[in-house]
């Protein structure tokens, strides 16, 4: 009986929480729950509003330096003289980068051009002497064979593929080349807080667009505000300049026009609603509550 009563009181609570987070937000979407993470992961810091584990990914994305204060994400410059550091506030992003897709809808989507860490593989028909897999380093040149260094870094596949035919002209006869890319770890971008799978991602092309971002990454949970999603793109300082996007209506509402391409480097975070703040506060103490009575309750 005791065991029933648990059960029906988790439904009970459960449907509550369902309930006010809807009437709060308006955002509730109907969805498969992702697989809990690990306990560090779930720890939310009460003045950034995010877990640590997308705290950690924020800083790798802008900096050491990268904070959230009032729901607008900040880099603090350190004063050289060693004063207290200073914060400069993030600036809208300007038209020209969030025009909508719509209007870039004729470029190549697939387009990429190689940098640093990316693997590319040369393969010379009949001369395996010249073919191998070679990766980029951080100057943006491969070792080549008989060659020596070779820059490639902003040069597509086929660009290289042209490249490398013009060089062995000098050594073969009619070089026949192809050029694969094993790997792409050149470009990534960020999208952390509510999705299911926050982390960040690798990119096979020059740009993607939000709304394939947010569903590689799981689409948004249950206790997301997505009316409140920020895409954040440092600019050439370093310093982000980040904008709101109307996530839920983007992606439930259909509303095409409000996504945007995000490039390397950008951050897209998907923030919790203010419900599943409170709950992840009270629910810790709630379950060391519960804990210490089954304890002290006797058989």
């Amino acid at each position: 009986m005791k065991g029933l009563f648990k059960v029906l009181a988790g439904i009970c609570a459960a449907g509550c929480v369902a309930s006010l987070a809807a009437a709060a937000e308006l955002e509730i979407v109907e969805k498969t729950a992702p697989p809990a993470a690990d306990a560090a992961s779930q720890k939310v810091d009460e003045k950034t509003g995010l877990r640590e584990s997308d705290m950690a990914l924020l800083k790798e994305a802008l900096g050491e330096n990268a904070t959230v204060e009032d729901g607008v994400v900040i880099v603090k410059d350190e004063d050289t003289a060693g004063a207290a550091p200073r914060s400069k506030e993030v600036r809208p992003l300007p038209p020209e980068a969030l025009k909508a897709t719509t209007e870039t809808a004729t470029e190549e989507p697939t387009r990429y051009t190689l940098g640093p860490d990316d693997i590319i593989e040369i393969n010379v028909r009949r001369h395996p002497e010249f073919s191998g897999q070679y990766p980029i380093n951080s100057e943006g040149k491969i070792q080549y064979k008989f060659v020596g260094d070779i820059e490639i870094k902003g040069l597509t596949k086929t660009e290289v593929k042209d490249l490398i035919t013009k060089i062995l002209a000098t050594y073969v006869i009619s070089p026949e080349v192809d050029v694969t890319i094993m790997e792409y770890r050149s470009k990534v971008i960020y999208v952390i807080g509510e999705v299911g799978a926050p982390g960040k991602y690798y990119m096979k092309a020059d740009k993607i667009l939000l709304r394939e971002a947010v569903v590689q990454a799981g689409l948004p949970t249950l206790s997301a505000a997505m009316r409140r999603t920020a895409l954040i793109r440092p600019d050439k300082s370093g310093k982000p300049e980040q904008t709101t996007i109307d996530l839920y209506a983007l992606l439930y509402e259909g509303k095409l026009n409000l996504d945007r391409e995000m490039f390397p480097g950008d951050v897209l975070v998907v923030p919790a609603t203010l419900f599943a703040k409170i709950f992840r506060v009270i629910n810790p103490v709630a379950n060391t509550v519960s804990t210490a009575k089954d304890a002290a309750t006797p058989y």
